[in-house]
């Protein structure tokens, strides 16, 4: 029977992380719950990735926007070996929110810039990370407010500043797209500069003075000479902008919700579970840490295992940090990078500024395949550091009963829960060979990891 106290731990892990191999979970249960949620919202006790060294072995890491590679496998690196999980998923997070794509920006380096940035400033003020958003280049350039002139307004960036990134459909009107427009107008970057042999060169933020339109602005009920920093303070005082971001936070890291554009008419999954995260945003002041502190130690957050479908991301870093062997920089990284991709979700490149669609729009026939190829490749290496421990694992069990066998493959890979029809047929299958003895055939060897393989390939294990 599975221990309660590693399932939730388990649970915990892999929504505020890329999941954990079970020794990591039994150290984590020894220290606590609540206490594993403070570890996790304070990174900086913690080690930073030193991508140094992955620029020692894969220099074009660094400006990858003339190479082959994509720029996205520096990131990769961070999530698979990184000690501080948290930050990297909520960098996932605010990638998701505030998508922006290298399809039209067609400059890896900056959008890398934008992740950089989430990590640094995504667990602190939203006012504060909105703002850097608004003079971040790859953004300037992706809505299109380079073109928004004094003279001639471009709504773009002001539209989806109001539609999907702070207050959401139904919270402002046509008139204060168009005066918060205006008030960015001016808010450009250094013209693009051609290639150079190693990528393009830096944008750096500019604010043209002498092309922003200075008169007087209407925008929520609050008039005034505003600039774009004052549209954003007015912003971040909104009740609905609270509501926005902490259903946001609720549908990524608790359960799935339906797409962004039926939230007007749709209603929240759980209400009472916005109005607390929403309670604590207005409380704080916007602080994201404060918010994820109030969600983690929930109940609706402990109750809703397994109720979200995992992104592609997630699946490919948490197959990398279960089976081990990628802690080192080693070759490979740009095409483990492209694998998330295949699966329906390229990072740095999503399809359009809403995003990607989550739940169960991230599987389909294609995906599916994708998802279970990758998985069952890394899981049937027994060379894998990770796998091996698996299989001693359960060899210092002694002899196991098929059903105990499935059992501890189940609880080894994260205490996966999977229906009773699927856990029938697994059972089935292991009764083909009997009991699993260990041995030095390498025959049980064989056996976890031809387990671990059949149960990543069960429906049940897509859901995290």
């Amino acid at each position: 029977m599975a221990d309660d106290n590693i399932a939730l731990m388990a649970h915990l892990m892999r929504r505020a992380g890329f999941g954990a191999p079970r020794h990591e979970l039994e150290t984590r249960s020894v220290k606590g719950y609540e206490a594993t949620v403070e570890e996790l919202l304070n990174p900086e006790d913690q080690p930073a990735v030193d991508k140094y060294e992955l620029l020692r072995y894969h220099p074009w890491a660094w400006k990858p926007g003339t190479m082959s590679n994509p720029g996205s496998a520096s990131w990769m690196y961070h999530m698979v070996t990184t000690q501080r999980p948290l930050q990297e998923k909520v960098t996932l997070f605010w990638h998701q929110v505030f998508a922006t794509g290298n399809s039209k920006v067609d400059h890896w380096d900056e959008i890398a810039d934008m992740i950089d940035m989430f990590r640094e400033e995504g667990m602190g003020k939203f006012r504060d990370l909105l703002l850097n958003l608004s003079k971040n280049p790859a953004m300037i350039f992706w809505l299109d407010n380079n073109e928004n002139h004094g003279e001639s307004l471009n709504e773009n960036w002001g539209r989806e500043l109001l539609e999907l990134f702070s207050l959401g459909v139904g919270n402002y009107t046509e008139t204060d797209v168009k005066e918060a427009s205006r008030a960015f107008t001016g808010w450009t970057f250094d013209h693009k500069l051609p290639r150079f042999p190693y990528g393009r060169f830096d944008w750096d933020f500019l604010y043209r003075w002498n092309d922003h339109d200075a008169n007087k602005k209407e925008f929520l009920g609050h008039g005034g000479l505003f600039n774009g920093e004052d549209i954003i303070d007015i912003i971040a005082e909104q009740t609905a902008t609270a509501k926005f971001i902490c259903r946001h936070l609720y549908n990524f890291f608790v359960a799935d919700e339906p797409p962004v554009p039926t939230w007007p008419y749709t209603a929240p999954r759980d209400p009472e579970a916005i109005s607390s995260l929403t309670n604590t945003f207005v409380q704080s002041d916007g602080s994201i840490s404060d918010v994820l502190r109030t969600l983690f130690n929930s109940v609706f957050f402990k109750n809703a295992m397994f109720a979200r479908v995992k992104s592609p991301t997630e699946v490919v870093v948490g197959t990398m940090r279960l089976v081990g062997g990628a802690e080192f920089p080693i070759l490979g990284y740009g095409e483990l990078s492209r694998q998330p991709g295949y699966m329906g979700q390229e990072p740095l490149n999503p399809p359009t500024v809403e995003g990607w669609h989550t739940g169960n729009e991230w599987v389909n026939s294609a995906s599916l395949m994708s998802r279970i190829n990758f998985v069952t490749d890394m899981l049937g290496d027994t060379n894998r550091p990770g796998v091996q421990t698996i299989i001693a694992t359960l060899s210092s069990m002694g002899e196991l009963s098929p059903g105990a066998f499935v059992d501890a493959v189940l609880e080894q890979m994260g205490s996966i829960q999977i229906s009773r029809s699927a856990r029938s047929e697994l059972i089935e299958h292991a009764e083909h060979e009997g009991s699993l003895i260990p041995d030095s055939s390498k025959k049980s060897g064989r056996r976890v990891s031809e387990m671990l393989q059949l149960v990543s390939a069960v429906r049940d294990y897509q859901f995290g």
